[in-house]
């Protein structure tokens, strides 16, 4: 059989086997084969009248039928004139893709000192080159390409085998799903959801943390999968030990696999980065502005996106070629002042302020009172407000890793417990960002 006219002669004579040849021609004379997907026959039924006689007097000879020929069950979809017209527009319509499109592949990544090895684990994990890297846990401050290396595995994937099953989620829609599962007695239909992953991708892990039913729910969702052997990726914006209030059960099973860190681009990097974004926005960007960009856009690559589409606008509102340097500075001004009011000096300024002690007592050794609460708030607003890492924290406070991270933990658990605390940081969060 070369086609579904073919096809639908073959079915015809079938059936005459169980029914007349006048009752084939008179119900099924005028319908014809829409499409054949996996599983399901799209009949086209001009007759609504027609239509209705095949389903409550025949499927079940059709089904039967086509059993005979296939080998495999069938579901029927009998479809009107209208309804049929209605089908195949949607059909030519491309639907949304839900990995980013291809902009989000592993060949528009721009890889530098600071992202290699969380690419070389992403791709080696989309190639099936190991079975070692399960889970695969990126973690990084946002806008550092994480979900990027998650689509690109996605991509891969799926262009493989279509019949792939995967599944990404974002931790804080898990929680709402999960909620509006038990809302509805849901419970089974989310469960297989997930459990029926042959990859499960789950963006932001950190938002299941503090949420003993979500997290006992992930809990059970992660062992099927890993104990199938499928591969399970998430991303976070820190590593698990500095997840505090996720349980330590889940605590052991993320760092049972493979943990890559994502760090801010070095400035080659960020040059190579606007380079391409850049090209693929159409943005004739002259090698200064590149530069300038670079230069001074440092944590976020979303940033420099936002910059570049930004240029793009004026570009195309002004109907110009190309833009001057002093455009470029006006334009981005204040994106680039707010970038410069994050450094750290400048949070430790306002919160040596804040706290009535000098920029040089936070840094210092002193270790009255004051000057304590000082250091520990710089600590942890240094880390909540910047892209750096807690190594590159205690080289800014004269203090070591061990160090860094008991005041980050002392200061989420006071803010937890004490109110006063945690208007203070709002208080003093409002100072810097405000400017």
């Amino acid at each position: 059989m070369n086609s579904n006219a073919d096809l639908w002669k073959e079915i015809k004579k079938l059936m005459e086997r169980d029914i007349s040849g006048t009752a084939v021609d008179t119900w099924f004379g005028s319908c014809s084969i829409l499409e054949v997907q996996e599983n399901m026959l799209l009949l086209h039924c001009p007759s609504e009248y027609s239509r209705d006689v095949i389903s409550t007097r025949y499927a079940e000879l059709l089904k039967k039928v086509l059993r005979e020929l296939f080998a495999a069950d069938f579901e029927i979809s009998l479809l009107t004139t209208e309804e049929m017209e209605r089908y195949l527009e949607r059909k030519k319509k491309p639907e949304p893709d839900p990995f980013g499109g291809s902009d989000f592949t592993f060949e528009k990544f721009i890889v530098g000192n600071t992202n290699r090895m969380a690419f070389a684990a992403s791709k080696a994990v989309a190639e099936g080159a190991t079975r070692e890297y399960n889970p695969l846990l990126l973690y990084g401050d946002s806008g550092l390409g994480k979900t990027h290396l998650l689509y690109s595995i996605a991509h891969v994937l799926r262009n493989r085998g279509p019949e792939y099953r995967i599944v990404y989620i974002k931790g804080d829609d898990f929680t709402n799903e999960l909620i509006e599962a038990i809302k509805t007695g849901r419970n089974r239909e989310f469960r297989e959801k997930y459990r029926q992953a042959d990859l499960f991708l789950v963006d932001d892990i950190q938002f299941i943390a503090g949420k003993a039913a979500v997290q006992e729910e992930f809990f059970h969702t992660f062992n099927t999968l890993y104990e199938a052997g499928k591969q399970i990726v998430l991303t976070s914006d820190r590593p698990p030990k500095e997840m505090l209030r996720l349980e330590d059960r889940l605590k052991s099973r993320f760092e049972g696999g493979v943990m890559m860190d994502i760090q801010p681009p070095d400035y080659e990097t960020r040059v190579a980065i606007v380079r391409a974004k850049a090209s693929s926005l159409g943005i004739p960007l002259s090698e200064e502005a590149s530069f300038y960009i670079a230069e001074n856009i440092k944590a976020n690559i979303r940033q420099i996106e936002g910059i570049l589409k930004r240029i793009r606008a004026h570009i195309n509102l002004q109907g110009i070629d190309a833009m001057s340097m002093d455009l470029v500075k006006d334009v981005t001004k204040d994106i680039i002042d707010s970038e410069k009011a994050y450094a750290p000096d400048y949070i430790i300024s306002k919160i040596a302020d804040f706290y009535n002690v000098t920029p040089e007592e936070v840094v210092g050794k002193g270790k009255t009172r004051n000057v304590t609460d000082a250091r520990q708030m710089a600590i942890y607003l240094i880390r909540k407000l910047t892209g750096l890492t807690l190594e590159q924290i205690g080289d800014v406070i004269g203090r070591d890793h061990s160090t860094v991270l008991h005041s980050i933990r002392k200061i989420e658990e006071s803010i937890a417990n004490n109110p006063s605390l945690a208007d203070a940081a709002r208080d003093v969060t409002a100072n810097i960002t405000n400017k």
